[in-house]
């Protein structure tokens, strides 16, 4: 309701009346409440016949009061009613500004919009008794002085909600249940839990400060509400049909989570204190990393079962873990069957305030959450609000009031609590949790707290917030503070809660004591559930010069092919679609060659076929950013999409192809997520153009690559990076493979660079039919997609596998090859087209397709195969800089001079050193592409 509406324009209000009584639903929410509570507490109810207009905008003789003797009488209505509920709605949407959030000051400034005389309101209307007292909750009339009592002890005290930015609906929905959880008290045996779990929780930490001192350990204090909320939230969550959560948190408070919540071994945790993390004798190339990236997975026992709780592994940068978790969570919902309600697996997400509102990746999160091919039916944010970043105060951090202030965007509610409120914080935690279940959208805890000691432990945070700090050095800690409540309420007493607390830190000390005496390992991965059956890769899956048998039948391809090309009667695709869809058909019978986007599409049919399941996203993947997948058809009158591989395995194998928001970061993130969780799916997201995914470095950097030598997380996961130098500029020639090779080591990813679509189904198929999953990187093709020789037979298919390696077929003599050109992508036919002008028959042309794991063995063979060889060359359209060389000379190198090749110079032709990937002009570019050409045969 606007603000605006007075006296003199009752008349408005007049009109929404007789709305309300033809259609309750023609009116708004907050219309709708309140003329239902002036009708139930002005008794106006009792017939509906006898009912009358309460407002009566020609009536002069308006009421004084409302109820005893200032009630609705029957020449009006006391339009002061409208003033009271305009009250209350303001205190609803900006209460939380005059809130006591801040547990250092437990203050605020006075809103001066919530002022009495803003709503023609003054002192002496505190007496007068008003119906609008029935949206509090109130079954009679009730004084202005207790409504207003009662508004700033529901909405400006410790907990306040901020949802004015949400639909009507959930705006009323969130008033009346955030009243109802405000006003909920906790029985005496849930507070005796609470005041536990703040001993464990400060008990942990002060035995840390105090026995390793300096260390840095990220300590919750300040913050340890956060354990008896997370405790809440699994004790209670059989209520709400939860039976599994997946937790993302940053570095602060995570030993005391890993601890106190997820029951990790103290001993495991000390190890790490003490020295030894019991990662000094390492096993199947594991590394490790320090304590608070680490992640756990613990079965909770709750109240009325077990709970599974998954902490994800994450490293330092800020934020990064949000979409691996929605990726977790998405698996976990599709591994339960709940992929329609999404309520069995509840994602939790803990971030920092300074980073909830500087980072990007924030927003990317919040904005899939209601995307079609990321929901995960809502997430709940927690911002531990330490009213700092680091050294950097609010005010140079962000523009605007508060950190969770960005939700606003996706229309999410906030609830604002004061983190030394204990007891509030657990009450926002299960109306959140109400929240998310009910409306399957994401909510926003705000929980405004303090760091005790700063960023970390060896810091001085009083340099950049002295007066701040000097606050926090007497401040109580909230079991304190929490402990000295529960004892004035008579809950319990000084020397149990004491009892307790000593008790924990003497269990701590005998731990330790056994950590200086015993070494706790860590243990290899267990492959269980979804990933029984499955191993850790070996250096001999990669050192082998017979590819991995991938092929397929035939007649199944054939099946699978013909399903490709058939759409329902009365769909109608688009006539340039129905040339394609014909020509597949040939393909698919054999009478024309394979291409690209057909041997693709085959081979996600293969997998499916074999039970395996399939999972393709990027911003424009289900056609295809360069139009050659067409994996989903839309009718050309209705706009209705039809997936022929989704149909032809429904029930029996799950297609899902999406095209994703303009995000890569988020959405490779999301995908990461996926592909760990579930080994069953071949997960690929594919870029719009391969340099691209540059806006996803971090987590190419901190996840995909070095995850399993950090944390032995393992990932299958395909990254499609279309690459190749066409004339299309800097920005979309280069997926920058010079990047992922420098990053290659210790077996953890594969990188290909594949030339025919036959390499490409066999490159899908291997992901899949192998015992152990590995990234893998494709520097996909874009001229290729449709190159008169980049074709396939589909006996390619059904025999054979992925070739690291393919020989030269046009030469038919090997012992006349003098030179040996290696070389990747469409260089190769560009080359082959040069030397069939030319007849240099003494020039062999070898592709190398996979570049790492380095083929060591096919290489060595084919060197071996040309006996009178005098040179070897690396060509490439990269820049000398960029691209493969610079990794491909000290492999080949090696190789020369342990195989006896030491006499054979190695030469180089391509782009010169460049800091641009390539030129803006198409002429330029075509010439440099024509010297490097030429420039091979020529040596």
């Amino acid at each position: 309701m606007s603000n605006s509406i007075q006296r003199d324009n009752l008349e408005y209000v007049d009109q929404l009346w007789h709305l309300f009584k033809k259609d309750s639903n023609l009116v708004t929410n907050d219309w709708r409440l309140f003329f239902e509570g002036v009708e139930f507490a002005g008794g106006l109810n009792q017939n509906q016949n006898e009912i009358q207009n309460p407002i009566q905008s020609d009536n002069q003789n308006y009421a004084i009061g409302v109820g005893g003797a200032g009630s609705t009488s029957e020449k009006g209505f006391n339009p002061k009613e409208l003033s009271v509920y305009k009250l209350i709605m303001a205190y609803r949407q900006y209460g939380y500004l005059e809130a006591q959030l801040d547990p250092l000051t437990n203050s605020a400034t006075p809103l001066d919009l919530l002022r009495l005389e803003n709503f023609e309101l003054s002192d002496r209307d505190l007496s007068l008794e008003f119906n609008a007292g029935y949206l509090l909750g109130f079954q009679t009339p009730v004084t202005l002085d207790k409504i207003v009592k009662t508004l700033k002890d529901k909405y400006s005290s410790k907990m306040a909600l901020v949802c004015a930015d949400a639909l009507p609906d959930v705006q009323a929905w969130l008033y009346q249940e955030y009243e109802k959880s405000f006003s909920r008290d906790l029985s005496n045996e849930q507070k005796i839990r609470i005041a536990n779990q703040l001993s464990e929780a400060e008990s942990f930490e002060k035995f840390l400060h105090s026995r390793f001192v300096g260390a840095k350990r990220f300590s919750m204090e300040g913050a340890e509400a956060m354990l008896p909320m997370f405790d809440w939230m699994t004790q209670q969550s059989s209520d709400y049909q939860i039976n599994e959560s997946v937790v993302g948190m940053a570095h602060r408070g995570r030993l005391t989570m890993l601890n106190c919540f997820f029951e990790k071994p103290a001993e495991q945790l000390l190890s790490g204190f003490v020295g030894d993390s019991g990662t000094h004798n390492p096993f199947e190339e594991f590394d490790g990393d320090v304590k608070y990236h680490l992640g756990y997975r613990k079965i909770k026992k709750t109240k009325n079962g077990e709970m599974p709780v998954t902490l994800a592994f994450n490293p330092s940068h800020l934020e990064a873990v949000n979409t691996v978790v929605l990726g977790m969570a998405r698996a976990a919902q599709r591994l339960q069957r709940d992929t329609k309600e999404r309520s069995k697996v509840l994602p939790v997400l803990i971030h920092g305030d300074a980073a909830f509102a500087g980072q990007g990746i924030v927003q990317e999160t919040l904005q899939m959450s209601q995307v079609r091919g990321y929901r995960v039916g809502g997430t709940v944010h927690i911002v531990v609000d330490n009213q700092v970043g680091f050294t950097t105060n609010p005010e140079n951090s962000r523009s605007t009031p508060f950190a969770s202030d960005v939700a606003k965007a996706i229309g999410a509610p906030v609830i604002l609590v004061n983190g030394d409120s204990v007891e509030s914080c657990v009450k926002a935690m299960d109306l959140a949790i109400k929240y998310r279940q009910f409306w399957k959208r994401d909510i926003v805890i705000n929980m405004v707290c303090y760091r005790r000691y700063g960023h970390n432990e060896g810091d001085e945070p009083s340099y950049t917030q002295p007066q701040m700090y000097k606050i926090i050095k007497d401040h109580p800690t909230p079991r304190e503070i929490y402990h000295k409540k529960l004892i004035s309420e008579g809950v319990t007493t000084p020397q149990v809660l004491e009892a307790k607390y000593a008790e924990l830190l003497a269990e701590l000390d005998i731990k330790l004591q056994n950590v200086r005496q015993k070494e706790y390992p860590i243990e290899p991965y267990k492959f269980e559930g979804v990933w029984k059956g499955l191993r850790r890769s070996e250096t001999s899956d990669f050192d082998q010069s017979l590819p991995i048998a991938s092929g397929y039948p035939i007649s199944k391809l054939k099946d699978i092919g013909q399903s490709l090309c058939q759409y329902p009667d009365g769909f109608t695709p688009h006539a340039k679609l129905s040339r394609l869809l014909d020509l597949r058909a040939k393909m698919a019978s054999g009478e024309e060659k394979l291409d690209w986007g057909t041997a693709e599409l085959l081979a996600f049919g293969s997998l499916l076929d074999q039970g395996y399941h399939v999972r393709l996203t990027g911003q424009d993947c289900v056609r295809g950013t360069f139009s050659h997948r067409h994996a989903g058809l839309y009718d050309f009158n209705t706009g209705e999409p039809y997936l022929a591989l989704k149909q032809k395995y429904q029930g029996h194998a799950e297609f899902c192809v999406y095209d994703s928001i303009l995000s890569e970061y988020g959405v490779l993130g999301f995908e990461y997520g996926n592909s760990i969780s579930d080994p069953n799916f071949l997960s690929l997201w594919e870029a719009q153009f391969g340099d691209f995914s540059n806006g996803a470095q971090i987590i190419i950097d901190q996840f995909i690559i070095s995850a399993e030598s950090k944390w032995q997380q393992m990932s299958g996961l395909v990254m499609l990076l279309p690459h190749g130098f066409e004339g299309q500029g800097p920005e979309h020639s280069s997926a920058r493979l010079e990047r992922y090779l420098q990053l290659c080591a210790q077996n953890n990813i594969q990188v290909i660079v594949p030339t025919t679509p036959a390499q490409i189904f066999h490159a899908y198929r291997r992901q899949m039919i192998r015992p152990f999953r590995k990234p893998l990187v494709v520097m996909s093709p874009k001229s290729l997609l449709r190159h008169p020789m980049a074709v396939s037979e589909l006996k390619d298919l059904s025999e054979g596998g992925f070739q690291e390696v393919i020989l030269d077929e046009g030469i038919k003599n090997t012992k006349e090859v003098e030179t040996l050109i290696l070389c990747t992508g469409k260089l190769y036919y560009e080359l082959a087209q040069e030397r069939t002008k030319s007849s240099k028959t003494q020039t062999a042309i070898v592709r190398i397709e996979q570049l790492y794991p380095f083929p060591t063995k096919q290489i060595i063979a084919v060197l071996k195969s040309y006996p009178r060889l005098k040179n070897l060359v690396w060509a490439q359209e990269e820049p000398k800089n960029m691209g493969a060389y610079q990794f491909m000379y000290f492999k080949l190198s090696e190789v020369l001079f342990k195989e006896g090749f030491s006499h054979l110079p190695l030469h180089y032709v391509g782009r010169s050193e460049k800091s641009s990937p390539a030129v803006g002009s198409m002429a330029r570019h075509q010439n440099e592409q024509a010297q490097i050409v030429k420039g091979c045969f020529s040596i």
